[in-house]
Protein backbone atom coordinates (compact mmCIF):
# COMPACT_ATOMS: atom_id res chain seq x y z
CA UNK A 1 0.00 0.00 0.00
CA UNK A 2 1.29 3.43 -0.98
CA UNK A 3 1.40 5.81 2.01
CA UNK A 4 0.34 9.44 1.52
CA UNK A 5 2.66 11.21 3.96
CA UNK A 6 1.11 14.63 3.36
CA UNK A 7 -2.35 13.36 4.40
CA UNK A 8 -0.82 11.81 7.53
CA UNK A 9 0.59 15.18 8.59
CA UNK A 10 4.07 13.65 8.49
CA UNK A 11 6.91 15.70 10.00
CA UNK A 12 10.54 14.69 10.14
CA UNK A 13 13.87 16.19 11.18
CA UNK A 14 17.44 14.92 11.32
CA UNK A 15 20.33 15.25 13.74
CA UNK A 16 23.69 14.35 12.18
CA UNK A 17 26.72 13.74 14.41
CA UNK A 18 30.14 13.68 12.72
CA UNK A 19 33.47 12.90 14.43
CA UNK A 20 36.57 14.93 13.54
CA UNK A 21 40.21 13.92 13.08
CA UNK A 22 43.24 15.18 14.97
CA UNK A 23 43.16 15.80 18.70
CA UNK A 24 40.34 15.68 21.22
CA UNK A 25 38.19 18.72 21.92
CA UNK A 26 39.57 19.64 25.35
CA UNK A 27 42.95 17.90 25.61
CA UNK A 28 45.96 16.93 23.48
CA UNK A 29 45.10 13.22 23.18
CA UNK A 30 44.78 11.86 19.64
CA UNK A 31 41.34 10.83 18.35
CA UNK A 32 42.43 7.21 17.88
CA UNK A 33 39.53 5.51 19.69
CA UNK A 34 42.16 2.88 20.47
CA UNK A 35 41.45 -0.79 20.00
CA UNK A 36 44.30 -1.79 22.33
CA UNK A 37 43.64 -3.60 25.58
CA UNK A 38 42.84 -1.16 28.39
CA UNK A 39 45.68 -0.42 30.82
CA UNK A 40 43.78 2.12 32.98
CA UNK A 41 40.76 1.23 35.12
CA UNK A 42 38.79 3.44 37.54
CA UNK A 43 35.61 3.01 39.58
CA UNK A 44 33.29 5.94 40.30
CA UNK A 45 29.85 6.80 41.69
CA UNK A 46 27.63 9.68 40.65
CA UNK A 47 27.51 12.58 43.11
CA UNK A 48 24.87 15.20 42.31
CA UNK A 49 25.86 18.79 43.18
CA UNK A 50 24.22 22.17 42.76
CA UNK A 51 24.60 23.87 39.39
CA UNK A 52 24.88 27.54 38.46
CA UNK A 53 21.32 28.21 39.67
CA UNK A 54 22.05 26.75 43.10
CA UNK A 55 19.67 23.81 42.53
CA UNK A 56 20.51 20.11 42.23
CA UNK A 57 19.26 18.47 39.03
CA UNK A 58 16.30 16.18 39.90
CA UNK A 59 17.35 13.44 37.47
CA UNK A 60 20.93 13.47 38.78
CA UNK A 61 19.70 13.28 42.37
CA UNK A 62 17.48 10.32 41.51
CA UNK A 63 20.30 8.48 39.75
CA UNK A 64 22.62 9.12 42.71
CA UNK A 65 20.09 7.44 45.02
CA UNK A 66 20.56 4.17 43.07
CA UNK A 67 24.22 4.03 44.24
CA UNK A 68 25.20 2.61 40.87
CA UNK A 69 28.89 1.99 40.13
CA UNK A 70 30.47 3.33 36.96
CA UNK A 71 33.49 1.33 35.83
CA UNK A 72 35.78 3.15 33.40
CA UNK A 73 38.69 1.77 31.39
CA UNK A 74 40.87 3.02 28.55
CA UNK A 75 44.22 2.87 26.79
CA UNK A 76 46.86 5.36 27.93
CA UNK A 77 47.78 6.07 24.27
CA UNK A 78 44.65 8.18 23.71
CA UNK A 79 43.33 9.19 27.16
CA UNK A 80 44.64 11.38 29.98
CA UNK A 81 43.47 12.91 33.26
CA UNK A 82 40.99 15.15 31.39
CA UNK A 83 38.88 12.14 30.34
CA UNK A 84 38.86 10.92 33.95
CA UNK A 85 37.79 14.38 35.19
CA UNK A 86 40.93 14.62 37.32
CA UNK A 87 42.21 17.66 35.39
CA UNK A 88 40.36 20.74 34.09
CA UNK A 89 39.57 20.80 30.35
CA UNK A 90 42.21 22.52 28.20
CA UNK A 91 41.54 25.27 25.66
CA UNK A 92 38.99 24.41 22.95
CA UNK A 93 40.58 22.66 19.94
CA UNK A 94 41.00 25.46 17.36
CA UNK A 95 41.38 23.06 14.41
CA UNK A 96 38.08 21.37 15.27
CA UNK A 97 36.41 24.78 15.53
CA UNK A 98 37.81 25.83 12.14
CA UNK A 99 36.48 22.63 10.52
CA UNK A 100 33.04 23.23 12.07
CA UNK A 101 32.96 26.81 10.77
CA UNK A 102 33.83 25.59 7.25
CA UNK A 103 30.98 23.06 7.37
CA UNK A 104 28.58 25.71 8.69
CA UNK A 105 29.44 28.10 5.84
CA UNK A 106 28.89 25.33 3.26
CA UNK A 107 25.46 24.82 4.83
CA UNK A 108 24.66 28.54 4.40
CA UNK A 109 24.62 29.13 8.17
CA UNK A 110 25.48 32.34 10.04
CA UNK A 111 28.40 32.08 12.49
CA UNK A 112 27.50 33.37 15.97
CA UNK A 113 29.22 36.51 17.32
CA UNK A 114 30.69 34.74 20.34
CA UNK A 115 31.15 31.02 20.97
CA UNK A 116 30.44 29.91 24.52
CA UNK A 117 30.88 26.37 25.86
CA UNK A 118 27.71 25.15 27.58
CA UNK A 119 27.17 22.13 29.83
CA UNK A 120 24.38 19.56 29.43
CA UNK A 121 23.76 17.30 32.43
CA UNK A 122 24.37 13.60 31.67
CA UNK A 123 23.45 11.04 34.34
CA UNK A 124 24.02 7.67 32.63
CA UNK A 125 27.80 7.70 33.24
CA UNK A 126 28.79 8.20 29.59
CA UNK A 127 30.52 11.46 30.54
CA UNK A 128 32.74 11.07 33.60
CA UNK A 129 32.23 14.70 34.63
CA UNK A 130 28.43 14.29 34.71
CA UNK A 131 27.81 16.67 31.81
CA UNK A 132 28.56 17.06 28.10
CA UNK A 133 30.28 20.21 26.84
CA UNK A 134 28.66 21.78 23.76
CA UNK A 135 29.35 25.02 21.86
CA UNK A 136 26.84 26.65 19.50
CA UNK A 137 28.82 27.67 16.40
CA UNK A 138 26.26 28.69 13.77
CA UNK A 139 22.52 29.21 13.19
CA UNK A 140 19.94 29.65 10.42
CA UNK A 141 21.48 27.46 7.74
CA UNK A 142 19.69 25.61 4.95
CA UNK A 143 20.07 23.20 2.07
CA UNK A 144 18.15 23.08 -1.20
CA UNK A 145 16.57 19.69 -1.91
CA UNK A 146 14.36 18.17 -4.61
CA UNK A 147 11.32 18.96 -2.43
CA UNK A 148 12.32 22.49 -1.42
CA UNK A 149 14.42 24.14 1.24
CA UNK A 150 15.25 22.30 4.48
CA UNK A 151 16.38 24.64 7.24
CA UNK A 152 19.26 23.95 9.65
CA UNK A 153 18.54 25.96 12.81
CA UNK A 154 21.72 25.00 14.72
CA UNK A 155 25.22 23.67 14.16
CA UNK A 156 27.19 22.79 17.31
CA UNK A 157 30.64 21.51 18.24
CA UNK A 158 30.57 19.08 21.16
CA UNK A 159 32.50 16.26 22.79
CA UNK A 160 31.74 12.64 21.94
CA UNK A 161 30.51 10.40 24.77
CA UNK A 162 32.17 7.26 26.12
CA UNK A 163 31.27 3.85 24.69
CA UNK A 164 29.21 1.53 26.91
CA UNK A 165 30.60 -2.01 26.86
CA UNK A 166 28.65 -3.72 29.66
CA UNK A 167 25.79 -3.05 32.09
CA UNK A 168 24.18 -4.79 35.06
CA UNK A 169 21.62 -3.98 37.72
CA UNK A 170 24.06 -2.01 39.90
CA UNK A 171 26.86 -1.06 37.48
CA UNK A 172 27.70 0.23 34.00
CA UNK A 173 31.08 -0.24 32.28
CA UNK A 174 32.45 2.29 29.78
CA UNK A 175 35.50 2.55 27.54
CA UNK A 176 36.81 6.12 27.55
CA UNK A 177 38.95 6.16 24.38
CA UNK A 178 36.04 7.68 22.39
CA UNK A 179 35.23 10.28 25.06
CA UNK A 180 36.18 13.82 24.06
CA UNK A 181 36.53 13.26 20.30
CA UNK A 182 35.27 16.46 18.59
CA UNK A 183 31.77 16.04 17.18
CA UNK A 184 29.85 18.32 14.80
CA UNK A 185 26.10 18.21 15.47
CA UNK A 186 23.88 19.41 12.61
CA UNK A 187 20.13 19.69 13.32
CA UNK A 188 17.50 20.26 10.63
CA UNK A 189 13.97 21.55 11.15
CA UNK A 190 10.90 19.31 10.67
CA UNK A 191 10.26 20.15 7.01
CA UNK A 192 11.42 16.77 5.64
CA UNK A 193 8.41 15.45 3.75
CA UNK A 194 8.90 11.68 3.30
CA UNK A 195 11.25 8.80 4.15
CA UNK A 196 13.03 9.10 0.79
CA UNK A 197 13.35 12.84 1.33
CA UNK A 198 15.03 12.13 4.71
CA UNK A 199 17.57 9.92 2.93
CA UNK A 200 18.23 12.67 0.37
CA UNK A 201 18.80 15.32 3.06
CA UNK A 202 21.09 13.02 5.09
CA UNK A 203 23.04 12.21 1.93
CA UNK A 204 23.47 15.92 1.09
CA UNK A 205 24.73 16.73 4.61
CA UNK A 206 27.10 13.75 4.44
CA UNK A 207 28.46 14.97 1.10
CA UNK A 208 29.16 18.40 2.62
CA UNK A 209 30.90 16.86 5.63
CA UNK A 210 33.12 14.67 3.47
CA UNK A 211 34.17 17.60 1.30
CA UNK A 212 35.96 19.25 4.26
CA UNK A 213 39.42 18.30 5.49
CA UNK A 214 39.66 17.03 9.06
CA UNK A 215 36.50 14.90 9.07
CA UNK A 216 36.77 11.24 10.12
CA UNK A 217 35.81 8.48 7.68
CA UNK A 218 34.45 4.99 8.18
CA UNK A 219 31.77 3.07 10.05
CA UNK A 220 30.92 4.55 13.44
CA UNK A 221 32.30 8.03 12.72
CA UNK A 222 28.93 9.49 11.66
CA UNK A 223 25.47 8.88 13.12
CA UNK A 224 22.04 10.14 12.12
CA UNK A 225 19.12 10.42 14.57
CA UNK A 226 15.67 10.80 13.01
CA UNK A 227 12.74 12.55 14.74
CA UNK A 228 9.34 11.78 13.21
CA UNK A 229 5.65 12.36 13.97
CA UNK A 230 2.24 12.31 12.31
CA UNK A 231 -0.77 14.49 13.10
CA UNK A 232 -2.26 13.51 16.47
CA UNK A 233 0.70 11.28 17.34
CA UNK A 234 3.69 11.61 19.61
CA UNK A 235 7.15 12.49 18.35
CA UNK A 236 9.46 9.48 18.08
CA UNK A 237 13.25 9.57 17.93
CA UNK A 238 15.06 6.77 16.09
CA UNK A 239 18.73 6.89 17.04
CA UNK A 240 22.00 5.82 15.52
CA UNK A 241 21.59 5.29 11.77
CA UNK A 242 24.88 4.25 10.17
CA UNK A 243 23.59 3.23 6.74
CA UNK A 244 21.68 5.80 4.65
CA UNK A 245 19.91 3.06 2.69
CA UNK A 246 18.06 1.90 5.83
CA UNK A 247 16.57 5.32 6.66
CA UNK A 248 13.44 5.15 4.42
CA UNK A 249 12.53 1.58 5.44
CA UNK A 250 12.90 2.19 9.19
CA UNK A 251 10.89 5.44 9.02
CA UNK A 252 8.14 3.70 7.05
CA UNK A 253 7.90 0.87 9.60
CA UNK A 254 7.79 3.36 12.50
Amino acid sequence: MQINYQELGFKCGLECHQQLEGKKLFCSCLTLNSGKESDIKVERKLRAVAGETGDIDIAAEFEMSKKKKFLYESSSEDTCLVEYDEEPPHELNKNALETTIKVALLLNAKIVDEIQVMRKTVVDGSNVSGFQRTALVAMDGFIESSLGMVKIPTICLEEEAAQKIDEGKDFARYKLDRLGIPLIEIATDSSIKSPEHAKEVASHIGMVLRSVEGVKRGLGTIRQDVNISIEGGARTEIKGFQDLKSIPKVIEHE
